[in-house]
């Protein structure tokens, strides 16, 4: 699906649910499950066969203590799966990476949706997003994931996510990306302690007032481990409800691992709505 195909992120009804497909060795949940091109497929198939609404394929982990990758690595690890994707799937396509070139690329490729965990802050990156006619999701976080942990120091973690998105906003409009083509993740996980992104949960609908569709990435993450005990494995209950809190709460997109269980937490949402 190419960008001028990119769906309008605000006129669903429904939350849309993303699934993660990382093209990595290292990440924290699914490393080196899906580092081949048919591997890759197979699982996005599965995904979307479980109720995914559009996949989101990254070549860089961003795991807190995650070792940069070069350009060319990046490039190589997501070109091929996005163009074997685009052209056996006709879903929504996304690229996680914050390097303008692999932005292009992959737009090129098929991608829709550019989800930037820093922001289009890379030098390049803003331009780069303008000129690919993509979707942009840009996410708070500060630092870098080899040194995030370090930076959890907060007088309001809401307040300040807050003004750094709209700051974000303001400089990509003003560089002319149009609105409607832009979604906001306050960063679950990313320079911020578990009850840090518990205070983000329960004010998440205090986003609103950016009126960006917001995207949010809990599934799996420490945050869910320390409220509920469970290892990385077996944290797709906990994800699941902490997904339709969020979206209680306002989300438009649920970035998740566990796509099933996602999708019937929602089905009994939605069915609690229409009753």
């Amino acid at each position: 699906m190419t960008a001028g195909r990119c769906p309008d992120w605000r006129l669903t009804g429904r939350p849309w649910i993303m699934g993660i497909l990382n093209a990595t060795p290292d990440s924290f949940s699914d490393g080196g499950q899906f580092n081949s091109v048919e591997r890759a497929v197979d699982a996005a198939g599965e995904m979307l066969d479980a109720g995914a609404d559009l996949i989101d394929v990254g070549g860089e982990s961003t795991r807190p203590g995650a070792t940069p990758v070069s350009q060319q690595e990046e490039l190589d690890r997501v070109i091929p799966v996005i163009e074997a994707l685009a052209e056996r799937f006709d879903c929504p396509l996304s690229v996680d990476t914050s390097t303008p070139a692999v932005m292009g690329q992959a737009v090129a490729a098929g991608a829709c949706l550019i989800n930037d965990v820093r922001a289009l802050t890379r030098p390049g990156a803003v331009e780069a997003a303008v000129a690919s006619g993509a979707s942009v999701c840009v996410m708070h976080m500060r630092g870098e994931p080899g040194d995030m942990a370090e930076r959890t120091g907060y007088q309001d973690v809401v307040t300040e996510v807050i003004d750094f998105l709209a700051e974000r906003l303001r400089r990509l409009k003003a560089a002319g990306l149009p609105p409607e083509r832009v979604l906001v993740d306050p960063g679950f996980g990313f320079a911020k302690t578990a009850e840090q992104n518990f205070a983000l949960l329960r004010r998440l609908d205090e986003l609103a007032r950016l009126d960006a569709p917001v995207l949010v990435g809990m599934s799996r993450k420490r945050m869910i481990g320390e409220a509920t005990g469970q290892p990385v494995d077996r944290r797709a209950v906990g994800s699941a409800a902490a997904a339709l809190l969020a979206v209680e709460r306002g989300a438009a997109v649920l970035r998740v691992h566990d796509v099933e269980a996602t999708r019937d937490a929602l089905a009994i949402w939605s069915a609690m709505r229409s009753a």
